[in-house]
């Protein structure tokens, strides 16, 4: 078998109504391209049928495959598991819902290309769209977040840490995501700072973004995210990211 250059990772919790056309559409574009592939969905412990729907679909889908978890850890857990697990040399997570399109991984070659190892969608550098905006006052509070989790984070000037499209060279991916500890709010973060301490160069790409009006996330989760944040500070103060762990 030719070797794998791209891995999807999706991870999922209760997806089984939006899963199957997120699904046909990342095959439908990588089915066209020039290279082998293959795309993980990681079940994080769903209690309606997503498991059995992605076990369906993976008889339409050749290189689909499951893994599955019977309990919930998160999404930051479900994210590790899959981008440890992968075997492409580039490996590139994204949202069950779609509101990055997977034809957003052309926008990487070109920097993966240039020598970045890691490469994140960005909402909010020059050239990206957001077709579906959420509403204003969201928006104003989105903006004063992100500056505290730049501040307290280290991360200045990426004012889009939680755009769910993030791309990683194969060895990328297993230097951050072996030494990551965070499996649910503030991952995305964790994995940046980690990139950070690491050496690793950050290249932001515009994308087009659709928001979801069925998101599951809520105002109550930006202050656990906050917490994270201030958790991530510490172990990062304090050295915790220089071993290597597993899952």
């Amino acid at each position: 078998m030719a070797e794998v250059k791209l891995s999807v990772v999706i991870p999922v919790y209760n997806e089984e109504n939006r899963l199957p056309r997120t699904l046909r559409d990342v095959d439908a574009y990588l089915r066209k391209q020039d290279y082998e592939y293959e795309i993980i969905v990681v079940n994080d412990g769903s209690r309606d049928r997503t498991a059995e729907v992605t076990n369906a679909l993976a008889r339409e889908i050749a290189n689909l495959r499951l893994v599955n978890n019977q309990k919930n850890r998160g999404k930051g857990y479900a994210v590790r598991q899959g981008m440890l697990e992968a075997k492409g040399a580039y490996r590139v997570f994204s949202d069950a819902d779609n509101s990055t399109s997977i034809t957003h991984v052309g926008r990487m070659w070109p920097e993966f290309e240039k020598g970045f190892d890691v490469v994140i969608g960005s909402r909010d550098t020059k050239g990206a769209v957001i077709a579906v905006r959420q509403p204003w006052w969201r928006r104003r509070l989105g903006d004063v977040f992100n500056l505290v989790v730049q501040l307290l984070s280290g991360l200045w000037g990426i004012w889009d840490t939680q755009c769910g499209f993030k791309g990683f060279s194969a060895r990328a991916a297993q230097e951050i995501f072996s030494r990551a500890k965070i499996n649910r709010w503030a991952f995305d973060v964790e994995v940046l700072v980690i990139a950070k301490k690491l050496g690793y160069q950050i290249k932001e790409v515009p994308v087009t973004w659709v928001n979801d009006r069925q998101s599951k996330v809520r105002l109550s989760g930006m202050a656990k995210m906050l917490l994270d944040v201030l958790q991530i500070s510490m172990n990062n103060v304090m050295n915790r990211y220089s071993g290597f762990r597993t899952i």
